[in-house]
């Protein structure tokens, strides 16, 4: 028997075009730099958050991959005049590092903010097994606002929200009251919202 044919993708997001994310994106201004380090299993995720998430910021850049090498990784995380930072909290299975305050000229660097897209347990094997990644200064989040993602992905924890509400919390603590990043998570419960009626 001949395999069956495959759905036309939408050239853009990529997705197969009965779900495609193009009329949800809200190009979202923002200054900080956005690094998504994806887990390969989350790509493959039809809920997964970080596509309608790159197409609407400018400056966000996703990596797949679940080991890399402590060149390339170097390479990805520190960019010229900008200071990083990685969006994790800190807790007893990986304690956030103790860094120095930056010096007043790098102070004023804008942000890299690097997001790792993957589950909780999948995460903290990332972060172990790349030093260089655990030992970046921490951002963590307060307590985040209620997720609508729950109605198509379980949590374990409350505080367990999406990879693109997490990092829209996280640019509005970096940028303040410059960023705007409204339409976009309003954008994103239409999407969740559409999974969930088709489950």
């Amino acid at each position: 028997m001949p395999p069956a044919p495959r759905r036309a993708a939408c050239p853009r997001c990529l997705r197969p075009q009965p779900t495609c994310l193009c009329a949800l994106v809200r190009p979202t201004a923002h200054r900080s730099g956005v690094l998504v380090l994806q887990h390969p299993q989350e790509q493959r995720q039809a809920k997964n958050s970080v596509g309608l998430l790159r197409l609407s910021l400018a400056h966000c850049e996703v990596v797949v991959g679940e080991r890399f090498t402590p060149e390339g990784l170097a390479a990805l995380l520190h960019r010229p005049g900008r200071q990083t930072r990685l969006l994790y909290p800190d807790g007893p299975a990986a304690p956030a590092p103790q860094v120095p305050a930056p010096a007043p000229q790098q102070a004023a660097w804008p942000v890299r903010l690097v997001v790792i897209d993957a589950t909780w347990r999948k995460s903290l094997r990332l972060l172990l097994e790349h030093p260089a990644l655990a030992a970046l200064p921490r951002l963590a989040l307060p307590a985040p606002p209620p997720t609508r993602y729950r109605a198509i992905r379980a949590a374990r924890r409350p505080d367990h929200v999406s990879t693109l509400e997490a990092t829209v919390q996280a640019l509005a603590l970096i940028e303040g009251p410059g960023f705007d990043g409204a339409p976009l998570l309003s954008a994103f419960g239409q999407f969740v919202d559409t999974l969930a009626a088709r489950r």
